[in-house]
This record gives structure tokens, C-alpha cells and sequence, in this order.
């Protein structure tokens, strides 16, 4: 294919409408997408978003504005703001993030147009998709579905009994290694915890676990990055609120919402991170971040995390306050085991996990899609 990018066919990629496609307020879809479209894909990428002061530089963005006076609810006027959008577009492939219901409604909209869905999330949770039958629709209506874990796609056909439809393929999530901050030659002696302060991450496990374990681990600190949204306006929630003097006793940090690069960088100085989920991750974006900066990692092994881990982590049951601080001690004094880990999680990311080897896979579904479109009309 030519290389000039106006030769390159387009895929018009579709936020969540909660989902901002920006540096300072960015979620996991959202950064996904920004990793995927600044990658070396054979499509022009367009990302349609809810709209933000400033999105992500070198990605071409269209905010959807919803038109207020629309009496709908909030997620209908967005859908119809981004039709808007798509109706003035040159025809091209359609990829819709994590939201069925929105890429039902627009294979229905722009019937021409190959339909994508990428599913972050377990379907059986989403609007538009948590029934069996509901899920079958999809697979009937869309050129293909893809999941970012097998976890996700044996949820996806849970209870589906009829084998026909799209396809449906697994593609992790993906980093680019190349753009993490290189670590220091000594990592500081610091137990990290970056991800959002919410029960389903099991925050309070962590904070309970330290308490045991830092007393045994002179020298060591613990630290808590995030809050329980993906803004630094967001205020404390009840939940935070409790937490708060929970860690001040157990000596842990909590250092509030920061940045993106920031948390990157407080990863590539850690020499241990903690992913504790206690709910089924659908994929465990923050394992992934700490496997790929080096960071010695302890997490649960619930949903799709086993996948990204893989034997590059110390699994921990967050529920068994003793038998986690006993996986903070061992990892604290066993510098060999943390090197270790560290080896096992950069191979692992290598192998697995490259950006550039996702965007491939992305491509030949994009591609597929088009000729799937293209032989039924």
C-alpha cells in the first residue's frame, strides 16, 4: 500500500461517551485507543470523543458535541452527535469502544459501513449485551467482535449456543516499552499501588497488608497513587474518606490522582507494584505497566489478570490479609526474586504484549471486516 497517509483507508474509532480523550483525564479505553492510533497501522485513524479542552497531540480528534434540547437521555445524544459526525465522514470502517448498544445502533444507522466492536469490559455487565440472545444479535449485525482477553470472550459466549456470526477474536491490550521512562540504576525500596481507589482494586487489602508487612521491612515505604476517578477535580468519595485513616496508621501514601506519565514514572522507580484486584479484572492494564517498567509484581490472579501475570507475578488472594503481607515481606528481602520477576515480566510483555504487534492483528481484522462488507452489498 502506498505510503502516503491520504491513500490509507479510514477507521473512525468511538469512545465510550464518558471516556475523555485526553492527557489529563484519560481512562484505560482512552489510552488504549491513543497507543493503538499512534502506532504504524495500515488505517488513518479518527477518533470520535466526548469533547475535552485538549486531546492527545498527532491523533486526529472530532469532539461530539450532544445537543442538549434533544430530550434523551445523555448516552442517546451523544450517539446521535457522533452519527452526526459520521454521516459528513468519507465512508470507511467503523470501530466502536466498549459500548454494544452504540455499535448495534450505528451498523443499523450506516448498514454499508463494516461495524466493529472492541470489548474492555465483561458483556455480560454491558447495556446491550448481557443477555445471550443480546450478544447473539451482535455477532449477527457486526463484521467483528473483538475482546482484549479470553476471560472476556468465554464471557462473551456464555450461554450462546449458536456458533454462527462474526468473528470473535482475542487481542490483548499492548504497550510500547520504548516509551516508558528508563529506570534508575538502584529502584527505590517502595511498595507501589497506581490504579483507581475503589473496592473492586482492593485498595483497603492493600493498605491492610502493609500495615503488617512494613513493620518488618525497615527502610521501606508504601504509597497509593489514584482516586476513584480519572480527574484531579474529582473529590474524595465515601470510600476514600474511610480509607484515609486506615493508611495514615499502616504508614501508606496516598498521593491522589496524578497524571498518566507521572504514574509511569513512580512505576519505573518502584521496586514493587501490587495489583490486588478482587474482582475479575477484564484485562489489568496496571499489571501490563508494571511488567513492562521492570516493577517486581504482586497481583491476584481474578479475571483476565492470570493472563497478563502469567508466572511473571507473586499471586496474592486479596482477602487473606496475612498470607499478603507475608508476599510483601518475602518479595521486600529477596532481591533475587524480585530480579527474577523483573526478567519474567519484560519476556513476557516481549512476547505477548508489543504494540506494534497489535496494531498487525487490529489491521487484519480491520481488513477482513471491509471484504466481509464489501462481498454483502
Amino acid at each position: 500500500m502506498a505510503s502516503d497517509v491520504n491513500s490509507k483507508p479510514t477507521a473512525t474509532i468511538i469512545l465510550p461517551h464518558r471516556e475523555h480523550f485526553a492527557a489529563e483525564s484519560a481512562g484505560a479505553v482512552a489510552m488504549v485507543v491513543r497507543g493503538l492510533a499512534l502506532g504504524p497501522s495500515r488505517y488513518q485513524p479518527t477518533v470520535i470523543g466526548p469533547p475535552v479542552s485538549t486531546s492527545f497531540p498527532g491523533i486526529p480528534f472530532r469532539p461530539a458535541h450532544a445537543p442538549r434540547w434533544l430530550p434523551l437521555s445523555g448516552s442517546q445524544r451523544y450517539i446521535v452527535a457522533v452519527a452526526g459526525h459520521l454521516a459528513r465522514m468519507p465512508p470507511g470502517l467503523i470501530e466502536v469502544h466498549n459500548k454494544p448498544e452504540i455499535a448495534l445502533w450505528l451498523s443499523r444507522r450506516f448498514p454499508r459501513r463494516p461495524v466493529t466492536l472492541v470489548l474492555h469490559n465483561d458483556p455480560r455487565t454491558m447495556r446491550g449485551a448481557k443477555s445471550p440472545a443480546a450478544r447473539q444479535r451482535l455477532r449477527h449485525r457486526l463484521a467483528a467482535i473483538i475482546t482484549v482477553s479470553d476471560f472476556v470472550r468465554r464471557g462473551f459466549l456464555e450461554g450462546l449456543n449458536d456458533p454462527s456470526g462474526c468473528p470473535l477474536l482475542v487481542i490483548h491490550n499492548a504497550i510500547d516499552p520504548a516509551s516508558l521512562p528508563p529506570p534508575p540504576a538502584v529502584r527505590d525500596k517502595l511498595i507501589l499501588f497506581a490504579g483507581r481507589v475503589v473496592p473492586d482494586k482492593a485498595p483497603d487489602a492493600f493498605v491492610a497488608a502493609c500495615g503488617r508487612a512494613l513493620p518488618h521491612l525497615p527502610g521501606w515505604r508504601a504509597e497509593i497513587i489514584g482516586t476513584d476517578g480519572f480527574s484531579a477535580d474529582i473529590g474524595d468519595s465515601s470510600f476514600i474518606r474511610r480509607l484515609r485513616p486506615q493508611a495514615a496508621a499502616a504508614n501508606v501514601t496516598m498521593r491522589g490522582y496524578q497524571p498518566h506519565p507521572h504514574v509511569l514514572e513512580a512505576l519505573s522507580r518502584a521496586a514493587i507494584a501490587v495489583v490486588p484486584s478482587r474482582w475479575d479484572e477484564p484485562f489489568g492494564l496496571a499489571a501490563l505497566e508494571a511488567l513492562a517498567s521492570g516493577t517486581a509484581l504482586i497481583c491476584s490472579m481474578r479475571g483476565g489478570l492470570a493472563e497478563v501475570a502469567g508466572d511473571a507475578a507473586l499471586p496474592i488472594d486479596p482477602e487473606n490479609a496475612e498470607g499478603f503481607a507475608q508476599a510483601l515481606i518475602e518479595l521486600a528481602q529477596d532481591e533475587k526474586l524480585r530480579e527474577k520477576l523483573t526478567m519474567k515480566g519484560r519476556q513476557r510483555v516481549a512476547a505477548e504484549f508489543i504494540i506494534n504487534t497489535a496494531i498487525e492483528a487490529f489491521d487484519d481484522v480491520r481488513d477482513k471486516a471491509r471484504e466481509k462488507q464489501a462481498v454483502r452489498f
